[in-house]
């Protein structure tokens, strides 16, 4: 390692790898991540894996995720309640608070207790059922609504303040239940460390305060207008969603402008809310079987996540593979070496939690028993071209990438069965990992098909090429067919050019898509600007139209809120040509196309409205 050339590429912004996080910031403690991130990051290159998984790092046929931390796990879900009952501390030589008895209390102990666990963790933090175990609290102090809107205002803004190494702030998600869940209704609440006289089905009124004000926080945005990053705020649409009630009008009105919830769909899909909350708690599950986690590294259940990932160059191996024989045999060697990898990196963290390491994980934790490995793939649509010539759209590279698919599945359970530990499927985000791959493809195989014309990236996980389409209708029925294929995160981002022009349009939209398809987890993605002095702009407008400065232009990059400025180069060569989806398009007679022209809320469709209520 080169000290002098590692701290003069980070202040020169020489080294790609300066952006590669979009939610680091340029700044002294960026340098000091930078530098003691690529010491840690050789040190368990060479320390702890063996020769034949780093070469295969380091040549771009898989990426070893955060190699940077890696010698503690990924992303985490906590339990809210453990916090309730158990208070903030009970660590060897840290400061401890007793259990809140108040909502003031409980954010501090929720802000507080983020970030101490974000420096034992690479990636996501999480709770879950935020409103309905905060609710109680709002009862028993018989708070007004502003009282509650304070202490939620106080919840967002200290979350989106940088406070973790690489000026970062908190990489935090949480799921909110919107109503009360049936296998909570009958539980007795829990206040000051204490069961109360009432359960939490008694808190429905008290529920909808806590997201009416969280709905309106985030509206709001913050001093100038500008879309809080943090928390990704995850919504579970069940079969008794409130569809009609204000909080709903509140929560698509923010969408349709802001696009900042993810939706996770128990609707249309074959996902059971209170199984998956059971499988957070579980002590054994059977290994012969997949365990669906679809939250994934955005939002993990409670007491579960993700010890490490493994991400797959699928476009590497359709390049250097002549048969499908040799493809799945090439898949599947490096799918092992993503299991021997994450089995010796589970191994370490476990003796580096006993070593006390994570002293906070192992208060609120104990064991890492109930977090998966996790392996993801990237790439698959220039997988396709290079060894099909034809892309991920086409009847054969669908087909195709199925089957690859249900490959993968299967090796996913025998390792499970082989290893004694959980392991996940999932469409990994790939901010870097897909411009990493890219460039190591055009280093290794001048002639190989990547995606972009300035800048090469490969296309998500199995998602289709930006640029193909703007369609959403024609997306979707792609997507439906693979997304539902994976166990852990994946996601279909419906990208739009500005904000819908209703709240009511939007709510359309989301609801049709619940119930119209098996997806798993999908967003509302539309894109604005902000300008300094004049806050929210509709669309993509680097320069504001009304005093010439330049704009923060926001987009999702895999997953959250970011200005595309800090992007880094693949990920704005994918900005550039992608395609946002024209709702107007295409408005057909047949019930999957007709729901665009119904959820837009276009001219001519009040008609198809009767015909749907």
């Amino acid at each position: 390692m080169d000290v002098i050339e590692t701290v003069t590429s980070y202040l020169q912004e020489s080294d790609w790898r300066v952006n590669e996080n979009s939610n680091e910031s340029y700044s002294f403690s960026g340098l000091l991540l930078h530098s003691a991130g690529k010491v840690i990051s050789l040190y368990t290159l060479y320390e702890h894996y063996p020769e034949e998984i780093r070469n295969a790092h380091i040549n771009g046929y898989i990426h070893l995720h955060d190699l940077s931390q890696g010698i503690i796990g990924y992303c985490a879900g906590w339990s809210l309640k453990n916090l309730l009952l158990l208070g903030l501390g009970n660590v060897p030589f840290k400061i401890s608070c007793k259990p809140a008895k108040h909502l003031s209390t409980v954010v501090h102990h929720m802000i507080n207790y983020i970030g101490c666990l974000q420096m034992e963790f690479a990636g996501a933090q999480a709770f879950s059922s935020v409103d309905t175990l905060l609710a109680p609290f709002i009862k028993t102090d018989n708070l007004s609504y502003q009282e509650t809107k304070q202490a939620i205002q106080q919840l967002v803004f200290s979350l989106n303040i940088p406070s973790r190494w690489g000026s970062q702030t908190p990489f935090t998600n949480l799921s909110f239940d919107w109503v009360v869940p049936e296998d909570m209704k009958h539980e007795a609440a829990i206040v000051g460390g204490k069961t109360q006289d009432f359960t939490y089905g008694d808190c429905q009124k008290e529920m909808d305060l806590i997201n009416r004000a969280f709905l309106e926080v985030m509206l709001e945005g913050d001093g100038i207008g500008r879309v809080f990053s943090w928390p990704i705020p995850t919504y579970n649409l069940t079969k008794n969603f409130n569809w009609d009630s204000q909080n709903a009008d509140l929560l698509f009105t923010a969408t349709a402008k802001y696009g900042l919830p993810y939706f996770q769909n128990y609707i249309g899909s074959n996902l059971d809310p209170s199984s998956i909350r059971a499988m957070c708690c579980r002590l054994q599950l059977d290994l012969s079987k997949l365990v669906m986690r679809p939250g994934g590294m955005w939002g993990p259940g409670d007491s579960t996540g993700s010890i490490g990932v493994v991400t797959i160059n699928m476009n590497r191996l359709g390049y250097e593979s002549k048969t499908k024989e040799e493809f799945l045999r090439q898949l599947n060697h490096y799918m092992v070496l993503a299991k021997e990898s994450l089995e010796i990196k589970r191994k370490v963290i476990d003796t580096n939690l006993k070593n006390g390491l994570m002293p906070y994980t192992k208060t609120y934790l104990g064991s890492f028993n109930n977090h998966f490995s996790t392996i993801g793939l990237c790439g698959m649509n220039e997988c396709c071209l290079n060894f099909l010539k034809k892309n991920i759209v086409t009847q054969e590279g669908t087909n195709f990438t199925i089957e690859v698919l249900n490959f993968m599945r299967k090796k996913v359970v025998e390792f499970q069965q082989e290893t004694r530990n959980l392991y996940n499927l999932e469409a990994t985000p790939a901010e870097g990992t897909s411009y990493r791959f890219a460039r190591c493809d055009k280093k290794h195989h001048p002639n190989i098909i990547t995606a972009g014309k300035d800048e090469p990236y490969l296309t998500n996980s199995t998602q289709i090429p930006v640029d193909n389409t703007d369609d959403l209708m024609e997306a979707l029925e792609h997507q439906n067919k693979i997304q539902p294929l994976y166990t852990g995160g994946t996601i279909f981002h419906t990208f739009l050019g500005e904000r819908m022009r209703s709240g009511e349009a939007c709510k359309h939209l989301v609801r049709k898509i619940a119930e119209n398809t098996q997806l798993p987890y999908f967003s509302i993605t539309p894109t604005f600007s902000i300008c300094q002095q004049h806050g929210y702009l509709r669309g993509r407008q680097p320069i504001c139209p009304h005093c010439q400065q330049q704009t923060e232009v926001f987009s999702r990059i895999v997953g959250y809120w970011r200005p595309t400025q800090r992007w880094n180069k693949g990920k704005k060569e994918e900005f550039k040509e992608r395609k946002t989806y024209d709702l107007d398009k295409n408005i057909k007679t047949n019930t999957i196309k007709e729901f665009v022209a119904f959820a837009y809320n276009a001219p001519g469709v009040r008609d198809l409205l009767m015909k749907y209520h």
